[in-house]
C-alpha cells in the first residue's frame, strides 16, 4: 500500500449526494481509488491496510490536498455545495488536519466541508476533544457507516455530530420481497429526537429511495443516482442536478 501511495497509483473519485426531497445534488463524498494491475480497486478493498498505521495520516493529508487541487476553486463559486472527507479517528487532535487544510487552501472553504468519522476506531480523549471543537472551524462532522448499534448510539451522546450516514448494509435490507426493516422505526425515533441530518449510503433502487424518503431521510448516495465520478464528471452532474 505504501508503494502504491508513493508511486502515484491512488486517485480520488466523487460520489454525488442527492437531496431525496427534490432530487438536487448537494455535494459529494471524496473516495480513494487504487489503479492496480489494470484494475481499479475501491477503498473498501484496501483501506484496512492503512488503519492505525503510519500511512493513515499522510494519506488523509493527500486527500485534502487533492480535493483542494481538483475542487477548491469550484467550491468557491458553488457555496451551497459540500464535500465529504473521511478522517481516521486516530489522527484527530494531532494538528495535521488543520495544517493540511490551511496549507492546501481548503481551510477557506471550511463551511463546505464534512469530516466523516468512521466507528472503526473510536477516537482517544485527545481525538474526542478535537472532534468536539471542529464546529468552531465552520466544518461539519458526520458519523459514517452508522449501523444503529449500541456503540454507534453511545458515540452520538459523547461527540458532536451534524450528520449520520446510514451504512449500506442496512439500506440493502429494503427490498421488494422483505418486510420493512425494523431499523427504520429506530431511525424515525432518532430523527424526532435530534436535529441530525441523515444520509443513506448505497441506495441502489427506486424502492429504497422512496422508502427512505417516506421515513424522513433527507439525503442519499448510491448507484441509483450516480456512481463515483471524476472531478470533471461530478461538476457536470452537479450542474445538471443542482437546485
Amino acid at each position: 500500500m505504501e508503494a502504491a501511495f508513493e508511486a502515484g497509483a491512488l486517485f480520488l473519485a466523487y460520489q454525488p449526494i442527492v437531496d431525496l426531497r427534490d432530487g438536487a445534488c448537494v455535494g459529494a463524498e471524496s473516495l480513494i481509488r487504487w489503479r492496480r494491475d489494470g484494475w481499479t480497486l475501491e477503498a473498501a478493498e484496501f483501506m484496512s491496510l492503512t488503519d492505525r498505521t503510519p500511512l493513515s495520516g499522510p494519506l488523509t493529508y493527500w486527500v485534502i490536498d487533492t480535493v483542494a487541487s481538483e475542487l477548491g476553486d469550484w467550491l468557491g463559486s458553488h457555496e451551497r455545495a459540500h464535500i465529504g472527507i473521511n478522517i481516521p479517528p486516530e489522527i484527530l487532535g494531532r494538528g495535521g488536519i488543520e495544517y493540511a487544510a490551511v496549507k492546501s487552501g481548503l481551510r477557506e472553504h471550511a463551511k463546505q466541508l464534512i469530516l466523516e468519522i468512521t466507528e472503526r476506531g473510536i477516537p482517544d480523549e485527545l481525538g474526542l476533544e478535537a472532534l468536539n471543537r471542529i464546529p468552531e472551524t465552520g466544518a461539519r462532522v458526520a458519523l459514517d457507516d452508522m449501523t444503529l448499534s449500541g456503540a454507534n448510539l453511545a458515540l452520538l451522546t459523547r461527540c458532536h455530530f451534524d450528520l449520520v450516514k446510514i451504512d449500506q448494509s442496512l439500506v440493502a435490507q429494503i427490498a421488494v420481497d422483505r418486510a420493512a426493516p425494523a431499523w427504520l422505526d429506530g431511525l424515525a425515533a432518532l430523527l424526532r429526537a435530534t436535529p441530525l441530518e441523515i444520509v443513506a449510503e448505497g441506495v441502489e433502487t427506486e424502492l429504497q429511495a422512496d422508502t427512505l424518503r417516506a421515513a424522513g431521510v433527507q439525503l442519499a448516495q448510491g448507484h441509483w443516482f450516480a456512481g463515483a465520478l471524476s472531478a470533471a464528471d461530478f461538476k457536470r452532474f452537479y450542474a445538471a442536478r443542482s437546485a
